[in-house]
């Protein structure tokens, strides 16, 4: 929430987790596409920042969603959500775009939070049958999480697939190919390092996070951010959404 009259704007990076937004107040506006952000909508995977600024009132719900999750949640492939923010009403899940009304209509937040629970433990149970993959996936992402330095290879043998099965599910899963949601991981793995430790070296940043040299990190900094490592620091405090509590 925040009431403030005075248009406040924030720059967002990609966190590598699919997100449900309920706009309840004020819509943002993204400030490349001079356009609002829909009423209520999924955040699909992405690599590029985004600007946002209020336009008043705000108050937000947001469902975070655990990278192997979304799946279990939305009855369409993660991959149609890929650099995209997509109104619920747009596709076509009739038990969504009801809740979504009620969340924007409910008096209070305790009741929107229940709304929401009972939505997903719902659709939690009905995904029983798909449990195969997501034990696969959600067994990749281990490997992702405590492994600065794995690969695709071996990323594809914990999951027992091929490599093509392996980029299909996947893409399907997790709504990025898995090169992209590496790279996604060690930008914010780079975040919570510096966030931890704000005097450790570039250089050794680079090798505790898997870039292969620090004018790789330098480079997916920029694409990431808008920003080399000195500016986003000198404008920002490091936080990573992706690995922080």
């Amino acid at each position: 929430e925040d009431g403030a009259d005075v248009s406040v704007s924030e720059r967002t990076l990609p966190t590598g987790c699919i997100q449900l937004v309920f706009h309840r107040g004020k819509r943002l506006l993204l400030v490349g596409k001079k356009e609002s952000q829909p009423q209520a909508f999924i955040c699909g995977q992405c690599l590029n920042f985004s600007d946002v600024m209020s336009a008043g009132k705000i108050e937000m719900i947001t469902v975070v969603f655990q990278p192997y999750a979304a799946r279990a949640i939305f009855q369409l492939p993660l991959k149609f959500f890929y650099g995209e923010l997509i109104a619920v009403d747009a596709i076509a899940d009739l038990e969504l775009s009801i809740l979504s009304r009620k969340v924007i209509e409910a008096d209070d937040h305790e009741t929107c939070i229940r709304l929401i629970e009972l939505f997903l433990i719902h659709r939690i149970y009905r995904f029983e049958g798909y449990e195969y993959n997501l034990k696969r996936i959600s067994a990749v992402l281990h490997q992702i999480n405590e492994q600065a330095k794995t690969n695709i290879s071996e990323l594809s043998e914990t999951a027992c697939l091929s490599s093509k099965q392996f980029n299909r599910v996947f893409l399907d899963y997790v709504g990025a190919t898995p090169k992209e949601f590496l790279r996604i991981v060690r930008m914010q793995r780079a975040l919570f390092k510096v966030q931890q430790n704000p005097s450790i070296s570039f250089a050794q940043l680079a090798y505790e996070c898997g870039f292969s040299d620090q004018s790789h990190m330098i480079k997916e900094f920029k694409l990431f951010s808008g920003y080399t490592p000195t500016e986003y620091l000198s404008l920002c405090a490091p936080y990573s959404d992706y690995f922080s509590e």
